[in-house]
This record gives structure tokens, sequence and C-alpha cells, in this order.
């Protein structure tokens, strides 16, 4: 199901991209702009350096993004924080003996395949670049 862990993300790599200086950078920082925990702010640091999005040094306040702004689609962003693999939850049991309720799973599935298929592509067809451009 959709979370905020991607908005989340979108707001810290912007602000990393637009600090010129990067040593005011703290997770203290970044949380106050996002307003939200600290420990919240390290922890997607943190997966995001896992995907190699984001370096720091040991012990020096800052990050600084391993990807140009231009080359980083928002679909790789979502990739790189595990976004959830479905939009939609299909309820379960829906009742068999109900004309709808037999065949409604696997309606919906096809028509949620089908926005899920289209929302990637939107993704990947938008870079942190362009959030950035209308930002300013």
């Amino acid at each position: 199901m959709v979370n905020s862990r991607f908005s989340v993300t979108i707001h810290i790599l912007s602000l990393i991209a637009t600090t010129s200086d990067k040593s005011q950078l703290t997770s203290d920082i970044i949380a106050g702009s996002v307003n939200t925990n600290p420990v919240v702010v390290r922890r997607m640091i943190g997966v995001l350096k896992k995907a190699g999005l984001l370096t720091s040094q040991t012990g020096i306040a800052g990050y600084d993004l391993l990807v140009e702004p231009k080359d980083l689609t928002l679909l790789a962003i979502y990739h790189a924080i595990d976004g959830p693999e479905q939009l939609f939850a299909i309820h379960d049991e829906p009742n068999p003996a109900c004309t709808v309720g037999r065949k409604i799973q696997r309606t919906l599935e096809g028509v949620y395949t089908t926005v899920w298929h289209a929302m990637e592509e939107q993704l990947q067809a938008q870079t942190l670049q362009d959030v950035l451009d209308q930002l300013r």
C-alpha cells in the first residue's frame, strides 16, 4: 500500500541536491525540514546509501548525491526504498456465491496491473531534476 516513505525520500534528496553547504545537512536539520524524527531520516539515508544514491563521510556532517538529479528517475528512487509492489490491496475472500464476489478479485487484478504499469511509466519519465525545477 502507498505510504509516505517515497515522498519523504524525494524531500530528503531534494534538500541534499539544493543545499550548497553540505556540512549543514545533519539528520536533525533534514528532519526539521521534513518535520519528522531524525531517526526516520537516518534510516532512509541508510537505505539510500545502500542503494548507491548517497554518500557521506564518517564523523563529518553532510551527504552527497552519487547520481546527478537529471539522471535519477523517480522510479529508481521508488525502487531504492523498496516501494510497495502494489498500490491497492484486494480484499480477501469475497463471497463466491455472489456473481460479483466470484469475479471481483480477478477483475481488479487486471485493472490494478494496468494502473501499476502506468505509474511506473510516469515515474520513469520524471527525474529528481524535474522535481527540483518545480521547487524553484
